[in-house]
């Protein structure tokens, strides 16, 4: 018998290998992190499967991440990206990553890693959440909304507090599977753990 998992991947098998592997596991690396703010800023009105089944093309586009390289792209590269069929070809996005790769470095020199920058808007431990079903799940939250602020004010954009929740939810700062997925225990047996 197939395990019990939250309904949103339904039958899509890329769609279930991320929520079986990615999805709420808490992330502590820089570079996937940066990853997770651009993704999420591009997914902005378009559906979160539409953004996984570009991610290769976005790691060679967006030189696999690097916020380094990514903040000292200039308008001739920004334009390349634009012709990039492989990416969402939307010039506020493009920009938007762009200016947020220099946001993270400026994050990374005041805290020491953009991991610690984050993780401080949940004391530090994934919060773990206990939704029934979907309906359960909210939009966005205080710390969502918080984080959001924080990131607005520092220059980062395409971060609205619904992009940060979804983007909390994606790193693991916040489990939240429903309580019957298979996963909604196993991540929150590791978030005791740590």
């Amino acid at each position: 018998m197939p395990p019990v998992r939250c309904p949103w991947p339904g039958d899509d098998a890329l769609y279930t290998l991320y929520h079986d592997r990615e999805w709420g596991v808490p992330v502590h690396d820089d570079r996937r992190l940066f990853e997770f703010l651009v993704l999420e800023g591009a997914q902005a009105g378009l559906s979160w499967l539409t953004i996984l089944r570009k991610r290769a093309a976005y790691r060679r586009a967006f030189d696999d991440f690097d916020p380094e390289r990514v903040a000292a792209y200039g308008a001739e590269r920004t334009r390349g990206l634009l012709g990039d069929a492989g990416i969402v070809r939307n010039r506020l996005k493009i920009n938007a990553a762009v200016r947020n790769a220099a946001v993270v470095l400026s994050l990374q020199r005041e805290f020491g890693s953009f991991d610690a920058y984050l993780w401080r808007f949940v004391d530090g431990r994934p919060r773990v959440n206990r939704p029934r079903v979907m309906g359960d799940v909210p939009a966005r939250t205080p710390e969502s909304e918080a984080l959001s602020r924080d990131m607005t004010r520092r220059g980062c954009t395409f971060f609205g507090p619904t992009i940060a929740y979804a983007f909390m939810q994606a790193v693991g700062m916040v489990n939240d599977h429903l309580v019957d997925c298979f996963r909604h225990a196993e991540l929150a047996r590791a978030a005791r753990g740590r």
